[in-house]
């Protein structure tokens, strides 16, 4: 069963890296890192800050839109192609297409984020006084290397960057270290954002099992936009909204992911917040992470078992 699902995951991720879409995000974020540098550049002082907050902010938001368009389109396009029935017709279960789907996405978003992460990461290093030579010559080393075992190994090329994204993170954080905070932000935000979109893909892999991906696509950006005010829906006043508007806001709060657990203040990223510490807080976050994330995909099992694909 688990290879079953490990042959789905990694194809599915073979898939996604080949999206157009996931590169132009990419630079769009490349771009959004750089724009936080000119920001910072008028804020004196405060310009680590700036890079460490934009940035971060933005692997969050670019994260979410790559996990609703890879989850929502990926099961799409294998029925409008007609490439689910070979897959289907051999001794494979749908619930493991399904979760081998699920499990490719995330592969492929733990890349994007990682990615994302070592821009900001590399930036931070520079304005920490790291050579510029040095950041430059870790880069292009690592990813000509990359790519030289891409063209060599042919088929399995397309894995490299997995352990390439994740090598490369953890040398952009020794780099980073002249900036202890900004660095605990951005990898703090950085695993936020993952068990996030954990919850975000398994949201948009429900919606699909059953429904289209302009659907697909809409509902799950609902759900995800409720979930992200689920503590202020939860504390609605009665005296401006009335009674009937607090108590729904206040039963919707409950039945969605309550999201907002994962932006949380900075104090608590940089370890500032009192009585309270981020390891602890990962792990509760990690808890409700995996907990939302198998309950709907064994919903999203369900529908996808009794679907007529004829």
């Amino acid at each position: 069963m688990f290879a079953r699902i490990a042959t789905i995951a990694l194809n599915t991720y073979r898939e996604a890296s080949r999206a157009r879409v996931l590169y132009g995000l990419v630079g769009l974020a490349l771009a959004t890192t750089f724009y936080s540098i000119i920001v910072g550049a008028y804020t004196l002082k405060s310009a680590p800050r700036v890079v460490a907050d934009l940035g971060s902010a933005t692997v969050s938001i670019y994260a979410i839109a790559v996990a609703i368009m890879l989850a929502g389109t990926s099961l799409h396009r294998e029925l409008e192609y007609k490439t689910i029935f070979p897959i289907l017709a051999r001794p494979i279960r749908r619930s493991e297409y399904l979760v081998g789907k699920y499990f490719g996405t995330m592969l492929t978003l733990a890349v994007f984020i990682a990615i994302d992460g070592i821009v900001v990461l590399f930036t931070l290093a520079v304005m920490g006084g790291r050579s510029p030579a040095l950041v430059f010559l870790v880069v292009v080393g690592s990813t000509a290397a990359m790519i030289a075992y891409g063209i060599k190994a042919k088929r399995h090329g397309v894995f490299a960057p997995i352990p390439w994204a994740a090598a490369l993170l953890v040398v952009a954080a020794l780099l980073a270290s002249p900036y202890p905070d900004e660095r605990r932000v951005v990898l703090g935000l950085c695993a936020l954002t993952f068990l996030e979109v954990a919850i975000v893909t398994a949201i948009a892999q429900f919606f699909a099992s059953f429904s289209s991906p302009f659907l697909t696509a809409i509902m799950t950006l609902g759900v995800f936009v409720v979930g992200r005010q689920a503590d202020s829906l939860a504390k609605l006043p009665v005296k401006v909204f009335g009674e009937t508007i607090a108590r729904a806001g206040a039963i919707v709060s409950k039945v969605v992911p309550n999201l907002n657990v994962y932006v949380p203040a900075r104090p608590l990223l940089t370890g500032e917040a009192i009585g309270e510490s981020l390891g602890p807080y990962l792990g509760m976050a990690a808890l409700q992470s995996v907990a939302w994330s198998l309950l709907l995909l064994i919903i999203a099992v369900q529908i996808f078992n009794r679907r007529d694909f004829l």
